[in-house]
């Protein structure tokens, strides 16, 4: 496994997902200042880092993110703590989507995490990231 730094954020997600996957392309290319570090929820790390947090994985599939040593967020509370490291508008949305009550903000999440599936497509496999990208992976 590679090591992580403590200062790198994770995001773990749905590796089979379309739109996960998509998703996590976008914050790849997001990400200017490499705060992140990827899993899938498949992955040997994965379902460790969950099983260490308590994070029962049948009800929460789709993406977590793990601040090592703060806090770890979920559904929609971690698509917008995400959305806040990211550049410009992303983080300004993030902010003002946070203000939303979160039962509201999940209810909207839960609908599409439901239907990803159906919407976007599932993959046989997890993705494989090109060599470049393989680095931003924990394996």
């Amino acid at each position: 496994m590679k090591k992580a730094t403590e200062k790198k954020q994770l995001i773990l997600f749905d590796g089979v997902c379309n739109l996960c996957n998509n998703a996590i392309q976008f914050i790849i290319k997001k990400d200017k200042k490499d705060v992140f570090r990827f899993a899938s929820l498949q992955s040997e790390i994965g379902q460790k880092l969950t099983k260490e947090r308590g994070i029962d994985t049948s009800e929460i599939d789709s993406m977590i993110l793990i601040i090592p040593g703060e806090a770890y967020y979920i559904k929609s509370s971690a698509a917008l703590e995400i959305g806040k490291k990211l550049p410009g508008i992303y983080a300004v949305l993030a902010s003002l989507l946070l203000n939303f009550p979160e039962g509201f903000r999940n209810l909207v999440y839960d609908f599409i995490a439901k239907n990803r599936y159906k919407w976007f497509g599932k993959k046989n496999a997890c993705m494989i990231p090109t060599p470049e990208i393989q680095a931003k992976f924990l394996d």
